[in-house]
């Protein structure tokens, strides 16, 4: 019998595999039944966030999407795992699905619990996708025992727009940005790390025009608030430790954006591992078979980033 033509597409495409793209979710649900066969659950969940800060984002209600590795009686019963919440890019306009569940999946076989917020995006009043992170920070904070977090190793990973909210949470984290809307601590909204993937990251002469307009709203002509949102402005001793990287022939989100927070990073002392790839394309998420939609969309050179983030995390 003969591969279906989705199934023969996917051959040529990725020559490892002839699995059919239609039955993926068959096949997750299988892997995930396995799992509980022996013994290996994840808890996957979706949880409404709260939204309290009284801004227009046209009524949209955050949410974070778990993928919690729970713990076997034939392991270790008390083991507790880093969990990374992941914030995928799309310019504040969208959240990319390509950088969301497979990124999550991956770090659950890196040995991490995972989180994948579904923030606000234009139109929206600066700064709901702000807080929609901040509430998903104290979420996932108030649920750490329950999902046996290590709580001193909670990582916001976030995908060019989607790194700047990350490391709009680096930065801001212990300012009053957030208190002025949430009745939330800063010791609630802290990250232990930034995993900044391709990220945006300011406002001036590199920056990502749409990301900055979306994120801004009505407020991206006023100069005093593009530089707020210019996060390399804002780098203290403060800002948690970071693993960072990006490729040389990104075109939408120039590496420069990248490189001047890694020199404000350094200027103020924060630990960071930042790698810059030769080859590559802006939105490469893990850069293999499983997230692209196009074959420039895999880069051997950089689908190695995941573990090289993953020997960084050991080191916090």
């Amino acid at each position: 019998m003969g591969l279906a033509p989705d199934a023969q597409a996917e051959r040529k495409r990725n020559p490892g595999t002839a699995v059919c793209p239609k039955c993926r979710p068959q096949i997750k649900k299988i892997f995930i039944f396995l799992l509980w066969q022996y013994n290996f659950c994840m808890k996957h969940e979706r949880f409404e966030l709260k939204v309290r800060y009284g801004l227009e984002n046209g009524g949209f209600i955050p949410s974070v999407t778990t993928y919690i590795i729970e713990n076997s009686c034939a392991i270790d019963e008390k083991r507790r795992r880093p969990l990374i919440l992941i914030c995928p890019g799309g310019g504040y306009a969208y959240k990319s699905p390509r950088e969301a569940e497979s990124v999550a999946i991956k770090m659950n076989a890196l040995g991490f619990h995972a989180a994948v917020l579904d923030y606000s995006v234009a139109p929206m009043e600066f700064p709901a996708a702000f807080l929609d992170l901040c509430e998903a920070m104290n979420f996932v904070r108030c649920h750490a025992d329950e999902w046996n977090v290590d709580s001193d190793r909670i990582i916001v990973l976030g995908f060019s727009a989607g790194g700047h909210l990350a490391a709009s949470l680096g930065v801001f984290w212990k300012s009053s940005l957030c208190r002025k809307y949430l009745p939330l601590e800063s010791s609630q909204i802290r990250p232990d790390g930034l995993c900044l993937c391709y990220p945006v990251i300011t406002a001036g002469k590199n920056c990502h025009g749409g990301s900055i307009e979306n994120v801004l709203g009505g407020q991206a002509l006023d100069r005093e608030m593009r530089d707020f949102v210019s996060l390399e402005k804002h780098v203290s001793s403060e800002v948690p430790p970071v693993f960072m990287w990006h490729t040389d022939e990104d075109q939408s989100v120039p590496l420069e954006n990248s490189l001047e927070f890694a020199l404000a990073l350094r200027k103020n002392a924060v630990p960071l591992e930042y790698h810059v790839f030769r080859q590559g394309r802006h939105g490469l998420s893990l850069a293999t078979e499983e997230t692209a939609s196009c074959p420039e969309q895999v880069s051997r050179e950089c689908s190695v980033w995941p573990e090289l983030f993953a020997e960084w995390v050991k080191l916090l």
